[in-house]
């Protein structure tokens, strides 16, 4: 029984150390997690977000049609096509592979990937505060690495950062034409922490990553330990196991 209780308490005290410091970053995570507004972490209150919805007219081509003017036809191998709104101009969005393709719905006449200047402008109109442009960066694979917080995001995009407290950069897909994400301090912090709490620390989206295991499973025992060792040492317990002996 001495060797079961000093092994007890040595395992209680090493763990204790070892996983304290990730404890206390779950607890930090969680009290931020729950006092917080998601959608201002999302930055949902900073976006006026734009009318998606699309009419439908006799005029537009058919689908067949604009699959033709992308260079493709209903025998090719491609994700999608879908009417899609644009800049207030509806047109035929093809996923072909990893890339987009915008065909006018009435022209047939395929559409560039948005430049610099139609970004800022979309941006602009995005931007719920009136704040200036600070910067703007075209993102691509080549790039991306500064731009993280982007991830998963489809590329090209364009960046276009804020001069506003929120530190706030909106991405715009260059060959979707369509905002895409909006990120902010708030959500900075929150993505940091989550990192931290479920402990991936490189696609910050993995739950079932070997180290939270581990942790899981060592946080586990420190607290089975911790019980054994309250059991153990605690008076009123063995005065309750003698009265109830005798």
């Amino acid at each position: 029984m001495r060797k079961f209780k000093y092994y007890a308490r040595k395992t209680h005290r090493y763990l204790g150390l070892i996983i304290g410091i990730q404890l206390l970053l779950w607890t930090i995570g969680g009290l931020y997690f729950s006092w917080t507004n998601i959608d201002e972490i999302h930055g949902d209150h900073l976006v006026n977000f734009p009318d998606t919805s699309v009419k439908v007219k006799t005029s537009f081509l058919a689908p067949v049609k604009a699959l033709s003017l992308a260079g493709l036809n209903e025998e090719q191998n491609f994700e999608d096509i879908q009417l899609k709104k644009v800049l207030n101009k509806t047109y035929y969005r093809i996923r072909n592979g990893g890339s987009f393709v915008l065909v006018d719905a009435e022209t047939g006449e395929k559409r560039k990937p948005l430049s610099e200047s139609e970004a800022v402008s979309f941006a602009k109109e995005l931007f719920k505060p009136d704040a200036e442009i600070k910067d703007i960066d075209y993102v691509t694979a080549q790039n991306i690495r500064d731009h993280w917080q982007y991830r998963g995001g489809p590329l090209p995009a364009w960046a276009v950062s804020f001069e506003h407290p929120s530190n706030s950069v909106i991405y715009i897909s260059a060959e979707k034409g369509t905002f895409e994400k909006i990120r902010n301090k708030q959500w900075r912090i929150f993505d940091y922490l989550w990192m931290l709490h479920i402990m991936d620390f490189k696609d910050r989206d993995n739950i079932n990553n070997i180290i939270l295991r581990i942790f899981s499973v060592l946080s586990l025992i420190t607290v089975i330990s911790g019980f054994v060792l309250f059991y153990q040492s605690s008076r009123t317990l063995r005065k309750t196991k003698k009265y109830f002996k005798d």
